[in-house]
């Protein structure tokens, strides 16, 4: 005799990203799989699902919603509530519905998949070539949506209406662009223009084609994407990429690269299978990859490094381009240096008329500007370099229930972080503050933000310095909220140490190695090569780099030579001679005398133990770079130097010390100076010397945390700040701090450079109100 089957009938709330990911008619499928009558629905905050039938099959179900879930969902929490029989007879998707205050997990934008690339690129398919083709699995989702829940109605394609097929495909659970909000073909949806830069319309018979024609004539092309604009041109073509360099007025800065396949990359660039497993993602990231000598993109590119920022094609009219041009592209942002993104046609024609010939617009607005994410892959972990497209806005997951949080960032590669509950949603990638246009870009997307994830923050957090942008910012919402709001100021590292604890998910106290270019210190110097003791509670400088004059402040940081010359000045009071110092030797008499003239007097040369500015003394000591035109030019140049297996290698160490001050560990480095430029003098090679002195920072930072950890007992290390950007200082010091019994930990979620530190901000903050430390006083 059959087994007959208890009836069984529950509620089920589903939160996570499930929204714009396939999740309704995944629940619907499951349905009718297990022969399951309800419903399921879209809110605010969750998806909720009423289901009954066979007990065994509704338990079945809800184990299949985690265990099968879309690939782009993520899902946090299942709940289930036992419900008295409702009596449905079959399975229904109902309408989205709306819930006061509740917030829903969006998806970022998807990189096309794989079936929808096949039908753009099969003659026989309805799509052909169709470049806004997307279905659940893919496409644009948070550049284009206004507010939740996520329906056609709340996006910018609501303009857009469908023809009858895109509509029976919308319409139907079993289509896999079941209620995919940008669904649309050539038809009834978005289209694509050629105009020249004043905006004329170009006639022609195919427009993919024509713009591919341009790009091989050495064209300049503004390509309207995902996110907003990228400037293109042929990678191969050393004149046009110069002629970009010049109306950009980016003469050094490296330049990203699209190519149409992995097969493509692997002509170029060494691969491993985890920098091809995210190239390969639906992030669809620029990942920075080993360049190879052979390769036929010009060096103009990127010039002095040994590594080319790769993506692959992401959306449709990316992969047309791509394959009807057949060579890489230079691919970077549509703005003029340090501006935001252009992100809309008319702005675009504007701003970007003297930097491209031709422009390839289409007509699907796009709500929010989304640069492109960057990645580097090393020890086999990735780490973002900078957070934007298919990354941002997933939320961190915190070890705690936060409080409603603005951290407003830093001012560099600027992004804030709004927090609730356990998520805390670090923005996409703003930029560097230094402009109307950034902060009006950031003032939008953090309303956006409030916006979508129902988060009217009741703590404001920043950084202490008090001409940052972000900074004043936030202290111009005093004035703007009438409520009683709790302000709190994070000192620069303590954020960094405390980002890269949240990112790891860990609660506990930890050696922060905070090495970075500067930040404003508690004591009134500029900080950067810092040990601090702390957790997301409080923090004490433990350690710390020698201080040393930063003559001419700020200008120090474009002309790194000077930063040299501060070093020296610890030598002998600033008497040696420059002779034999390459850079040095044709630094003007005049600015030399007021370089140490205001050393002398103490004029405008602030004390500062950054770590960045120490790179910067070195590379122009060592001749080879004196001036830079991009962050951390000098440094990065001094690291391109060093031989490949610089790593591998032991090529000997400098001298230096560490020595008691004021219950604090200094690291003295009159001894390394001297050692770098007898060697200079001497003809030592600037390779040489670049590995040596790379390996002596490693060192510096395993002995002066071997000293911490023996009066403390404590054997985490958290690496934060910029200068882990360097890939052999990374290397070197991992292995070196892992060799001396430490567990390290690294960034993953969110960058180890200023990127990360609005995350800092925002826990150090929710601790400091919780426990009543906010405004006192840093250690």
């Amino acid at each position: 005799m059959a087994k007959i089957e208890t009836r069984k009938s529950v509620r089920i709330t589903v939160r996570g990203v499930v929204q714009g990911v396939g999740f309704r008619p995944f629940v619907y499928g499951l349905a009718h799989k297990f022969n399951l009558a309800g419903w399921v629905r879209n809110t605010s905050g969750s998806v909720e699902i009423e289901v009954e039938g066979g007990g065994e099959s509704v338990d079945r179900l809800v184990l299949a919603l985690k265990a099968e879930a879309p690939r782009m969902a993520s899902i946090e929490e299942v709940t289930t509530v036992p419900l008295e029989p409702r009596g449905y007879t079959d399975f229904e998707i109902r309408e989205s519905h709306v819930q006061e205050g509740k917030y829903q997990l969006i998806s970022p934008d998807i990189a096309t998949c794989r079936q929808c690339q096949e039908e753009v690129l099969s003659a026989s398919d309805r799509r052909y070539r169709y470049p806004f083709a997307n279905c659940t699995n893919c496409g644009p989702r948070f550049t284009i949506i206004e507010d939740i829940p996520y329906d056609r109605s709340r996006t910018t394609m609501r303009r857009f209406e469908m023809c009858p097929d895109c509509q029976k495909e919308y319409d139907d659970p079993f289509d896999r662009r079941f209620h995919a909000q940008p669904n649309a073909c050539s038809r009834c949806g978005p289209q694509l223009e050629l105009v020249d830069c004043r905006g004329l319309s170009i006639r022609c018979h195919d427009v993919i084609q024509e713009t591919a024609s341009l790009l091989k004539e050495g064209k300049i092309l503004a390509v309207k994407g995902l996110g907003g604009f990228l400037l293109a041109c042929d990678a191969t073509n050393e004149e046009a990429v110069k002629t970009l360099r010049i109306r950009k007025r980016r003469p050094s800065k490296p330049l990203a690269v699209m190519m149409a396949s992995l097969e493509e990359v692997k002509r170029h660039c060494f691969t491993t299978s985890e920098e091809e497993r995210l190239l390969l993602s639906p992030q669809c990231p620029i990942v920075l990859l080993k360049w190879q000598k052979e390769s036929s993109v010009c060096r103009e590119v990127a010039p002095d490094t040994k590594y080319l920022g790769v993506m692959l094609p992401y959306t449709p009219l990316h992969h047309l381009l791509l394959r009807e041009v057949n060579l890489p592209l230079v691919m970077t942002s549509g703005n003029l240096s340090e501006e935001p993104i252009a992100k809309d046609n008319d702005e675009a024609l504007r701003r970007l008329g003297s930097m491209a010939d031709y422009f390839l617009l289409h007509n699907r607005d796009i709500y929010s500007r989304y640069d492109d994410s960057v990645y580097a892959v090393e020890r086999g972990v990735p780490q973002v370099v900078r957070r934007a497209r298919g990354c941002a806005p997933y939320p961190i997951l915190l070890p705690f229930k936060a409080r409603r949080i603005l951290a407003c960032g830093a001012d560099e590669k600027n992004t804030f972080c709004l927090a609730k509950d356990q998520h805390a949603f670090v923005s996409q990638h703003i930029g560097d503050m230094e402009n109307e246009e950034t902060l009006e870009h950031f003032e939008k997307t953090i309303e956006l933000y409030q916006r979508l994830f129902r988060i009217d923050p009741e703590i404001i957090a920043y950084d202490l310095h008090p001409e940052y942008l972000s900074t004043k910012y936030a202290m111009q919402l005093k004035d703007k909220y009438e409520k009683n709001l709790d302000f709190v100021s994070v000192q620069h590292h303590h954020a960094h140490l405390a980002s890269c604890l949240a990112d790891n998910n860990i609660d506990q106290e930890a050696i922060g190695v905070i090495f970075d270019g500067t930040g404003y210190g508690s004591d009134g110097t500029i900080w950067g090569g810092e040990f601090l003791l702390g957790d997301f509670r409080r923090y004490r400088r433990v350690g710390h780099l020698e201080c040393v004059p930063m003559p001419g402040g700020t200008a120090a940081i474009k002309r790194p030579y000077r930063m040299a010359l501060g070093y020296l000045n610890n030598l002998s009071g600033g008497d040696v001679s420059l002779e034999g110092l390459p850079i040095l030797e044709k630094i003007g008499l005049e600015e030399l005398a007021v370089i140490r003239r205001q050393m002398e007097r103490n004029l405008n040369a602030p004390l500062t133990s950054s770590a960045g500015r120490l790179f910067d003394a070195v590379s122009a000591l060592v001749g080879v770079c004196g001036t830079v035109e991009y962050e951390a030019q000098a440094a990065i140049e001094l690291e391109m130097v060093a031989p490949d297996d610089a790593d591998k290698r032991n090529l000997g160490l400098y001298p230096f010390s560490i020595v008691m001050e004021g219950g604090q560990r200094v690291v003295r480095l009159e001894q390394l100076i001297s050692a770098v430029v007898g060697e200079v003098r001497d003809g030592v090679s600037a390779a040489l010397i670049s590995a040596r002195f790379h390996r002596t920072v490693a060192q510096i930072i395993v002995q002066t945390c071997q000293a911490i950890s023996g009066e403390t007992g404590t054997k985490m290390v958290a690496l934060s700040g910029g200068v882990f950007q360097n890939r052999l200082l990374f290397r070197l010091a991992t292995e070196a701090l892992h060799e001396g019994g430490f567990e390290v930990l690294i960034h993953r979620l969110v960058p180890c450079n200023d990127g990360g530190i609005s995350l800092g901000q925002a826990v150090v903050a929710h601790f400091a109100v919780l426990e009543g430390s906010k405004g006192k006083k840093e250690i």
